[in-house]
């Protein structure tokens, strides 16, 4: 087996021996072959691309032709069979050669075609205009100081007039006719132009791997590459039925790849876990303290050097997704659970195009148990919001877009993120059925006092909550509570009825509530701040 860490030999053999190669693809034990690619793994912004190539008893050498050039050769893997040794690899790039993508050829023709159809209107729009100029200098339209070219007496002017008229009203038309015809072959090639430089790479060079090796058998030798601008994009679809408390959560993928190398027949494999982003991971470092005495008068400041700047963080690198099509079979797919990733295998054989179109295929539909609530934040948004908790779904689900369907009728879409823990959160939009209301609570809201060197400000509030429903429903009201960061600030906050925490998930200050509310019935909120600060200096934050 080619390990990878052996490919930098590639550039070092192909400078040292490149008229051995040359020579190894004349003798009877050496193969040439284009080694198609059977596999492919898909991760969020790149892909593994396997070929495949039969070796021959005997064979000292195969040669895999029409790769692309643009790939990390230092991502190249090499595995063959049992039976079959392999020695080294050379890599070559043979500059100028066609493209290495069928349909950007098939679509080059036809932009040529299309091409060759404007010229001959060209032509004839060009001969259209000769009859034309003709006519006009005829019936007398020559420029000034030039002789008209038609006849000097009435009775043979009058003789050619209908004739003329004919004439001119067929050239123009027939004129107008090309212009429109021009016009359309233009927004076509234009539109094929632009397909075909998605297609393309940045250039039409491609690479050959020569494998130098022993085969005592006949078997199958595979090359594995890292490829850029192919991948796959997650995507989710949660359906509510609120009346079975459940929710339908369909896990999607929106396959993509711009390679420029068409992939025909392959095994497609999809998988969450993401080699584009840095393996390695940050390191702690040292926390340093340091301390700056008080600063001396203007005249004798002595200015202390600037702390050394932290640690930028890790740039990543943010990967636009392109479009392209699939075809597969209507099979399940297959799911696997690993320590680290999750993958998916798209049953059957599936082609895909550098084409710039994009599919959208269905990974899993799991039928999760859930349990409902409204919930509602007064302060913030005079309506409430249906949700539905359960308990985490296993496997890794990355971040991605999410459409919502509540009972059969579409919600919207949002980001979708499944947060570390136990529990999977959904929204399914607002509930009219239940009124929500805000009021100050009269006399209080917004007094202030003054009493010696301190000032005090009260905001006192009710929130009101009506059930139209014919059934009940339950309530987590949410308001956030002021919370001081100096001493010198003093809040007393006063409910009723009192909270069941005000710490929502450990962040403070954020106070919660739960309420059953029986059909047609209200229910009421109330909350005071009393904050107490001092009247000389500002406080943030205060409302």
């Amino acid at each position: 087996m080619f390990q990878p860490s052996s490919l930098s030999l590639f550039e070092r053999h192909t400078m040292r021996y490149p008229i051995l190669a040359a020579l190894a693809l004349l003798s009877p034990a050496c193969m040439a072959t284009n080694a198609p690619v059977t596999a492919v793994t898909l991760y969020p912004g790149s892909a593994t691309v396997v070929r495949t190539a039969q070796v021959a008893a005997g064979a000292t050498e195969v040669v895999i032709d029409g790769l692309p050039a643009n790939f990390n050769v230092e991502t190249v893997r090499v595995q063959a069979a049992s039976g079959i040794r392999v020695a080294d690899v050379v890599s070559r790039v043979n500059a100028g050669s066609e493209a290495v993508n069928p349909a950007g050829a098939q679509l080059q023709g036809s932009i040529e075609r299309l091409k060759d159809q404007r010229a001959m209107l060209e032509a004839e729009a060009k001969s259209a205009a000769i009859v034309k100029g003709y006519l006009e200098r005829y019936n007398g339209g020559a420029p000034e100081g030039a002789k008209a070219q038609g006849p000097d007496n009435g009775k043979a002017l009058a003789g050619v007039i209908d004739t003329l008229g004919r004439g001119a009203s067929e050239a123009l038309i027939k004129i107008q006719k090309l212009a429109v015809q021009q016009r359309e072959l233009d927004k076509k090639i234009e539109a094929m132009e632009r397909d075909l430089a998605g297609l393309q790479s940045e250039n039409k060079d491609v690479r050959s791997l020569v494998v130098r090796l022993s085969a005592a058998k006949a078997g199958t030798l595979t090359v594995s590459y890292q490829r850029d601008n192919a991948g796959w994009k997650p995507g989710y679809r949660a359906s509510l039925d609120s009346a079975a408390s459940r929710v339908d959560l369909e896990r999607l993928a929106t396959i993509s790849q711009t390679t420029g190398e068409d992939w025909s027949n392959v095994k497609l494999t999809l998988s969450t876990s993401q080699p584009r982003l840095s393996p390695t991971g940050r390191e702690p470092q040292p926390w340093l303290l340091g301390y700056r005495p008080p600063q001396a008068p203007e005249s004798m400041r002595a200015y202390a050097p600037a702390p050394a700047p932290m640690m930028a963080m890790d740039r990543r690198e943010k990967v636009q997704i392109t479009a392209n099509a699939v075809k597969r079979d209507d099979d399940e797919v297959a799911e696997m659970q690993g320590v680290f990733s999750t993958e998916f295998e798209v049953p059957g054989r599936v082609n895909l195009a550098a084409d710039g179109r994009a599919t959208s295929v269905v990974l899993s539909t799991l039928a999760l148990p859930v349990t409902q609530h409204l919930r509602v934040t007064p302060r913030l948004e005079k309506f409430a919001i249906v949700m539905a908790e359960a308990a985490r779904p296993e496997g890794v689900w990355p971040a991605g877009s999410m459409q919502l369907f509540r009972d059969g009728g579409y919600i919207g879409a949002t980001q979708w993120n499944l947060q570390e823990g136990e529990r999977a959160l959904f929204s399914f939009g607002r509930d009219d059925l239940v009124k929500v209301s805000l009021d100050p609570v009269a006399g209080k809201t917004g007094s202030k006092g003054m009493f010696g060197g301190r000032a005090t400000s009260v905001r006192a509030d009710v929130f009101t909550l009506v059930n139209r429903h014919k059934t009940p429903v339950e309530l987590l009201v949410f308001d956030s509570s002021p919370v001081s960061t100096a001493e010198e600030v003093k809040v007393e906050a006063v409910f009723d009825p009192k909270p069941f925490t005000d710490t929502w998930e450990q962040r403070r200050g954020v106070v919660a509530w739960k309420k059953t509310l029986a059909p047609g019935a209200t229910a009421k909120f109330q909350v005071e701040y009393r904050i107490d600060y001092p009247k000389e200096g500002s406080v943030t934050g205060l409302r």
